[in-house]
């Protein structure tokens, strides 16, 4: 068995996946270089905190908007800012881990319009879920709600596939399961926020979005099922 010696040394990945990935790398890049007085001079040292204060998302401010009736566009914009902006380094580099992997599987399947609506569409609804469930000063940043409007994308993609199976069908939410099980844990063990209801907002989200942005819609889903 040959190789091909033109094959490229990775997977290419969709445009769309390095849309979306390239944002948040050169952010956190900055911010990093930053903090660590590389770039910027003293005051660089707190460009983080700046960054969450201009495109972080609030609660409270959305409170008063609805309260008020006023939507500037400066607060408006936030709901599309917000996942690019995270809390550390560490943080950015999970969310940007999960883009690539689950942006590859999704963007080889949705169009590339298919695939930012389901990530823009997701950290909306889940800044909403957000701002409208909770009652909380601390800001929601970064991209793990668009993250798992992917991962709910992904679950679609995976019951498709399983569909007419019986119970086996279910396994395709196994992997939501794992991944807020996990969260829940670490937030009863660590102190973590309510994050959460922003991240499972996303998911169901992606996850109904599916239904009509993927190719073939809903029209297939219920093809498969009369398969059964």
């Amino acid at each position: 068995m040959q190789s091909d010696p033109n094959a490229p040394p990775i997977n290419p990945l969709p445009a769309v996946v390095w849309l979306l990935v390239l944002p948040v790398i050169a952010m956190e890049v900055v911010l990093s270089l930053g903090a660590q007085g590389l770039v910027g001079g003293p005051g660089a040292v707190g460009w983080r905190l700046q960054a969450i204060r201009d495109y972080g998302f609030s609660g409270q401010v959305f409170d008063w908007m609805l309260q008020s009736g006023q939507f500037p566009a400066d607060q408006m914009i936030r709901f599309v800012t917000y996942p690019f902006v995270h809390a550390s380094l560490t943080h950015a580099v999970f969310v940007v881990v999960f883009i690539l992997a689950l942006g590859k599987m999704v963007g080889e399947v949705f169009r590339a319009w298919a695939v930012l609506l389901v990530f823009f569409g997701a950290a909306i609804v889940g800044a909403l879920a957000y701002g409208l469930l909770l009652d909380t000063p601390t800001p929601l940043i970064g991209g793990y709600p668009a993250v798992y409007g992917l991962i709910g994308a992904f679950t679609f993609l995976m019951w498709v596939r399983l569909a007419g199976t019986g119970p086996t069908q279910y396994r395709a939410f196994t992997l939501i399961g794992v991944l807020l099980g996990i969260q829940l844990l670490f937030g009863l063990l660590f102190g973590g926020g309510f994050d959460w209801v922003a991240d499972l907002a996303g998911f169901c989200t992606g996850f109904v979005l599916s239904f009509v942005v993927s190719p073939g819609g809903w029209a297939r889903v219920r093809a498969k099922i009369r398969q059964r």
